[in-house]
């Protein structure tokens, strides 16, 4: 999370607009959601805003950080780390 975040801070803004901050945006807000689930399942997970390309690493970490809080197992936890590491390849970054 850590490396792709600072890749995404790294990266010329062209690449960004080209689909690597989207690919950010849908991390944050799938471990987010994986995050919000385990924390109350009962409760309606709500949407991470689009805070803008220049704001998806930070989204990352802060969703991420929130996600391992809360995270209960391994298996959780490997999960975790395949999606970031997938959405770190699509995004090229």
């Amino acid at each position: 999370m850590d490396h792709f975040a600072d890749r995404l801070r790294a990266a010329p803004q062209s690449r960004l607009q080209r689909g690597a901050a989207a690919e950010a945006l849908a991390l944050a807000r799938e471990l987010a959601l994986r995050a919000q689930r385990l924390e109350d399942p009962e409760s309606e997970p709500r949407e991470m805003p689009d805070a803008g390309m220049f704001a998806a690493a930070d989204q990352i970490m802060v969703a991420g950080n929130d996600l391992a809080i809360v995270l209960r197992s391994e298996d959780e936890l490997a999960e975790a780390v395949r999606l970031v590491e997938e959405a770190q390849k699509r995004a090229g970054v």
